[in-house]
């Protein structure tokens, strides 16, 4: 995600030359916070806000919280970290519900800044969490802002009350204060009302704004603001705090924003929490805003929590169960494959998700040149096959596989490298389900282990030592002890392991005792891998 993309690698390029310093100077500090200050304004960051922020980043890098710490770079990155929360408003701020319904949200902000497609994916989200939300085409100046809002309505599955065309005709106030009656009569929980903007702020757009506030009485007035304008977010949301006032900031555009001016500095000058941000085309690209993991995405610590919510949206425990069944009996086939990738497409854009682990920005050119392309080609090549030939990929011979390079548009190579890949996750995923380790190229198997053969792989190991010499060891009492273990048929942990043993197993007994039980190397082996 480009977000904030500029102002994050300057921020992490500074602090890697804190890390190799065990201890930070007034110097130190001082060409930090420059650069920091120089960071934020090359993001569109007003100059207030930066001025406030460097002066607190100073006073507190300065302090005795630094001086004292174990690590002082880690510290200064960490209190970067908290003043960035604080300039995004600190505590993230959720919707306020009325407590009779409807609950009424009002929309406003310049046009083109987003607002009515931002309508329908609110409208989505709400619905997704329970409410029945209704759209209401307030905005009737510009052309076919009305039929946008019903198109959008249509695909967010959401009702739209809409009894004016628009295009000039119709009156917004009575528009919106008729909504409020016929949302009550439908039983529809949360109404959107969509309001007109302009191409700049003007006295015309805040008198009719002001108008349908004070007909509708909201509960929440977003302001909608484009975050790709940089420096004029603040005049613009200034202009409209004080023509109509809002209680919380919507950021459009957000992905589309390297520098990050307008999200750094609308909160802070306005006092008011900005409350969601798209994040994208889609109406699915929309998410509750969050100070704090915004703060980490800034300074490359990533944003995991978000990541969790993003799968645990996709996530279907019983089919998470049935798959893992599958792994286990072998019966894990193509068709279950393509599930499970369509699973993971749903759960948005993969290049987005993988920006949110730690150290990202460390992986920026693999992140740039990863191709979510390559899905759709998959999807293709499984969807060129038979529903045998899913079943059973061994079915697979050279003719069948030209037949599905040419069905689904890519080579027989292509082809041939998804058949191999596919029964290499299969092979591995049931050896992970049975509760061992897959093997690694060039790797044995992890110590510890089940390593996909549990006991039998235990027994082989003991099998293998069988009959072998006195211990090696030149240290009298460890090699009394090995031997009188072996004496009991088990061996020494330390002794297997320098001979080779991949559990650390001993090699067993010598010629003609018992032999160890199943169970008892069992439960060695766990206590060895503890």
């Amino acid at each position: 995600m480009a977000t904030f993309g500029t102002l994050s690698d300057r921020l992490t390029s500074t602090f890697s030359a804190l890390r190799t310093k065990g201890k930070l100077s007034p110097a130190d500090v001082d060409g930090t916070v420059r650069e920091i200050r120089r960071a934020l304004l090359d993001a569109d960051v007003a100059l207030p806000v930066v001025k406030d922020f460097t002066a607190a980043v100073r006073e507190r890098a300065l302090g005795d919280e630094v001086n004292k710490a174990l690590n002082p770079a880690q510290q200064v990155v960490q209190i970067v970290n908290d003043e960035l929360v604080g300039i995004l408003g600190g505590e993230q701020r959720r919707l306020q519900f009325a407590k009779t319904p409807p609950t009424v949200i009002m929309l406003a902000g310049l046009q083109g800044a987003g607002k009515t497609t931002l309508a329908g994916k609110l409208a989505k989200w709400l619905k997704a969490d329970g409410h029945t939300p209704i759209l209401v085409a307030a905005d009737l100046q510009r052309p076919n802002a009305v039929q946008q809002l019903q198109v959008v309505g249509e695909q967010a599955g959401v009702a739209v009350y809409a009894p004016e065309p628009g295009n000039g005709v119709g009156d917004p106030v009575k528009v919106a204060k008729n909504a409020i009656k016929h949302a009550r009569d439908k039983q529809h929980d949360v109404v959107i009302v969509d309001t007109a903007g302009r191409l700049g702020v003007d006295a015309e757009l805040m008198k009719q704004a002001a108008k349908i506030r004070k007909a509708v009485d909201p509960d929440e007035v977003l302001f909608v603001i484009d975050a790709m304008i940089g420096q004029d977010a603040v005049s613009t949301a200034k202009a409209f705090q004080e023509g109509v006032d809002f209680t919380g900031v919507v950021l459009s555009k957000l992905d589309g924003d390297a520098r990050g001016g307008a999200a750094l500095s609308v909160a802070s000058i306005t006092g008011r929490p900005i409350m969601f941000a798209s994040t994208g085309e889609g109406l699915d690209d929309f998410e509750p805003f969050h100070p704090d993991r915004m703060a980490s995405r800034i300074l490359d610590l990533g944003d995991i929590l978000t990541l969790i919510e993003q799968a645990q949206k996709s996530f279907d425990e019983e089919d998470a169960k049935r798959t893992a069944e599958k792994f286990a009996t072998d019966s894990f086939t193509l068709e279950d494959f393509l599930a499970q990738m369509q699973q993971l497409k749903s759960m948005g854009s993969l290049k987005g998700m993988l920006g949110m682990l730690p150290g990202a920005r460390g992986m920026k050119d693999q992140l740039e040149n990863f191709d979510e392309g390559e899905l759709t080609r998959t999807e293709a090549i499984i969807q060129s096959m038979t529903p045998k030939e899913r079943q059973l990929p061994k079915l697979l011979n050279g003719s069948r596989r030209l037949r599905i390079a040419r069905g689904s548009g890519t080579t027989v190579t292509e082809v041939n490298a998804l058949v191999n890949r596919f029964e290499q996750a299969a092979k591995m995923m049931k050896t992970m389900a049975k509760g061992g380790m897959p093997q690694m190229p060039g790797m044995g198997p992890m110590p510890g282990m089940g390593g996909g053969g549990g006991a039998a792989t235990a027994r082989k190991a003991a099998a293998k030592k069988k009959g072998k010499g006195k211990s090696r060891s030149g240290n009298p009492a460890k090699r009394a002890a090995e031997e009188a273990a072996r004496a009991q048929g088990l061996g020494s942990g330390a002794g297997a392991g320098a001979s080779g043993s991949s559990f650390g197993l001993g090699g067993g007994a010598p010629a003609g005792d018992k032999q160890p039980t199943a169970e008892e190397l069992e439960a060695l082996q766990k206590f060895l891998g503890r």
